[in-house]
């Protein structure tokens, strides 16, 4: 374990990481892919692009100094990260080469402020947490439903809006079982991409007799273009095969909550799909408030006639014409526990008009379509 002093060290490292935090991290980004292109292939080039990944890796960083003497305060995070981590493949050889460019960031971005002192205190931490991320993770793959990426073979695939197609995919070969919330994550190698291509998309329906549904948003243009979201859409048809790993997230419905209200906007609400079916059938009360542009933009329109159907309350809410979701739609609904997703924008603005609402942020629970920690409070 960390020594007291060091653990002072890191303390009086926090001004220089909330000033620097994000500096630092594309730093090491940039570094870590120069000396090891072949991890081209795990990360998201587009989140590194637009900034959300030095984002998120600056406040869990941030989050584990100021969390220092009582580590248990960031275990939610750990495991929501470990997730991702065992569905695209990390392992523990791949910790010793994040520290050791993480250490290298530090040094370029604050030259002579980063003292043998502190390096060696941040060494040290390091080795610590990733421990903790080796260990949590070791669980997470004993337990997977199957073991690295297995051929599907692509069943349906069904355009709901102009921007966002339904795959329904199904394997003989695994055990497709999963929690109501829970991703995959797809694998492909483009003939126009020099590395694989790997991406999380949630499940969208706890239905699985054809197989496992999940939807995809064609993302971006020019040099942000979705590398994969755009291969999906163009480059795969039915039968084709695509490979997946097991289920993982930990974005689901606690047992002990019984009236319910889901917020979504847009290709966000694929868990929360699978999350309201879920809690429908097991008898909870059900609200969804959902948020489309317009009606050409209205996807799993058969999904939400179902919900009804079963006895849920729903509301889409057209921000073409009638305005973005706001507190007055959420008001007469403040006892309920809070499932949201969307886009980090949307995140973000839902979050903060439930704060400002009054709402405790335990019973706000989210899942963002981009790196959570850049979301998150620490």
């Amino acid at each position: 374990m960390i020594t007291e002093a060091k653990k002072d060290v890191i303390k009086a490292t926090i001004p220089v990481l909330e000033a620097h935090g994000t500096e630092i991290t594309t730093t090491f980004y940039q570094n870590m892919f120069k000396a090891h292109p072949e991890l081209l292939n795990i990360f998201n080039q587009t989140n590194q692009k637009i900034g959300n990944q030095p984002k998120a890796l600056a406040m869990t960083v941030l989050a584990a100094a100021k969390h220092i003497d009582n580590l248990e305060a960031i275990v939610p995070h750990v495991v929501g990260i470990a997730h991702k981590h065992r569905a695209l493949e990390i392992k523990p050889e791949h910790y010793p080469i994040v520290g050791k460019h993480l250490l290298e960031g530090i040094q370029e971005v604050l030259g002579d402020q980063a003292t043998p002192e502190i390096i060696d205190a941040w060494g040290e931490y390091y080795n610590q947490i990733a421990q903790v991320f080796i260990d949590v993770e070791q669980d997470m793959y004993q337990d997977a439903a199957w073991d690295g990426f297995k051929p599907f073979t692509v069943k349906k695939k069904e355009f709901m809006t102009p921007d966002i197609v339904r795959f329904t995919v199904d394997s003989d070969e695994v055990d497709k079982s999963f929690t109501a919330g829970q991703y995959i994550t797809v694998k492909v190698r483009p003939a126009d991409y020099p590395y694989e291509a790997l991406r999380h998309y949630s499940i969208c329906s706890n239905k699985t007799v054809d197989g496992i549904t999940f939807a995809v948003k064609r993302e971006g243009t020019d040099d942000t273009k979705g590398v994969v979201s755009n291969y999906l859409h163009d480059g795969i048809e039915i039968g084709d095969a695509l490979f997946l790993s097991a289920p993982a997230g930990d974005f689901k419905v606690e047992e002990d909550h019984g009236e319910l209200l889901f917020i979504a906007g847009g290709v966000g609400a694929t868990p929360v799909m699978a999350m309201a079916e879920e809690a429908i059938a097991k008898g909870n009360d059900v609200k969804f408030l959902y948020s489309a542009i317009n009606e050409t933009h209205l996807p799993f329109k058969d999904q939400f006639e179902n919900l009804e159907v079963e006895g849920a309350d729903i509301r889409v809410k057209f921000s073409e014409s009638e305005g973005y979701l706001n507190r007055k739609d959420f008001a007469g609904n403040e006892n309920r526990e809070i499932y949201i997703c969307g886009s980090m924008v949307f995140m973000n603005a839902m979050i903060n008009e439930l704060g400002e609402m009054g709402i405790e942020d335990s019973r706000i629970h989210f899942e963002p379509f981009g790196p959570k920690m850049s979301l998150q409070k620490v």
